[in-house]
């Protein structure tokens, strides 16, 4: 792969190639994005890192010469390459190694089924009774995420959650956008809650979509169904979809289950620059969200009442 056909390597990463390929096609690339994490993390600079997550761009120009489209293509490999190697970053340090294969032991996986799914990695709305008091026996609970990953699941959500939200949507019609497998909009359609998953099913290498996932991305998602409330898990870090909301006419509550990590997910420019809505944290709505480890964050955006 050459930085000399641009077209061809922007191409290449719609596909989405994995770290290994990454390294394999750019190596000099790569050693130098570990680098720039590597003094961004140690300096623990949120700016830095925010510039090598920066999806690129070149703004307010109509077409691109030879040399803005190869530059073009050099940034969507670094940010590509950003991505990942914070994504194995986080894991690494959730699972307390950096290299071998993870498992857990047979009376771990069974309890951890037991607790978190249905059957098979079908996820289900996690009793709080029993996650406390089961929580606390699984001694390879780090090793959950790092294990589940791979198949797009980044959190579990409790039953206690499921119903805060459903209750929250109160009669209104939700959209959740960036959907995935669908288990949050599931979870509320059976509290009661009007809502539709939409995804762009641009993560089919990890993900099974079932059929009722409507295949349409949140831009156009939004503008069909006008919806009145917004619900999105885990949203890519510095994602451009994100912005839409705070644009659409209709929505009066955007709900954003985050990292408290500002780096690792959500778009943390566009929620401080939009002017509509009002940002409100629920440490409350927080724990509930699985497991307590992940340090997630539910953050509820309520459109500003109209100046009179």
């Amino acid at each position: 792969m050459k930085l000399n056909d641009p077209a061809k390597v922007l191409a290449w990463l719609q596909k989405k190639p994995g770290a290994e390929e990454l390294r394999d096609a750019f190596p000099a690339e790569w050693d130098a994005i570990e680098q720039a994490l590597a003094n961004a993390i140690g300096e623990r600079d949120p700016a830095r890192l925010n510039r090598l997550l920066s999806p690129p761009s070149f703004t307010g120009k109509r077409s691109l010469g030879k040399r803005e489209k190869a530059e073009l293509a050099q940034q969507a490999i670094k940010q590509r390459m950003a991505a990942l190697a914070i994504e194995h970053y986080s894991l690494a340090i959730a699972a307390g190694t950096t290299s071998g294969r993870i498992r857990f032991n047979l009376f771990n996986g069974l309890l951890a089924q037991w607790l978190l799914f249905k059957k098979g990695l079908e996820r289900k709305p996690v009793s709080m009774l029993w996650f406390r008091l089961l929580w606390p026996m699984i001694w390879q609970k780090r090793y959950l995420m790092p294990l589940v990953e791979s198949k797009g699941i980044y959190c579990f959500y409790s039953a206690p959650l499921m119903s805060e939200l459903a209750r929250l949507a109160d009669g209104r019609t939700c959209l959740e956008i960036a959907a995935g497998d669908g288990t949050l909009s599931g979870f509320l359609r059976d509290c009661g809650a009007d809502i539709t998953a939409t995804d762009d099913f641009s993560w089919s290498h990890k993900i099974q979509y079932p059929p009722w996932v409507v295949r349409m991305d949140a831009r156009s998602a939004l503008r069909r169904y006008k919806p009145q409330m917004v619900i999105c898990s885990w949203p890519p870090a510095q994602n451009t979809f994100e912005a839409e909301v705070f644009r659409t006419p209709s929505v009066e509550l955007y709900v954003a289950i985050l990292s408290r990590f500002r780096f690792a997910s959500g778009n943390w420019d566009d929620y401080e620059s939009q002017k509509a809505f009002l940002i409100g944290r629920y440490p409350h709505l927080s724990r509930l969200v699985l497991p307590p480890e992940l340090g997630s964050e539910v953050v509820i955006f309520r459109r500003r009442p109209p100046v009179a």
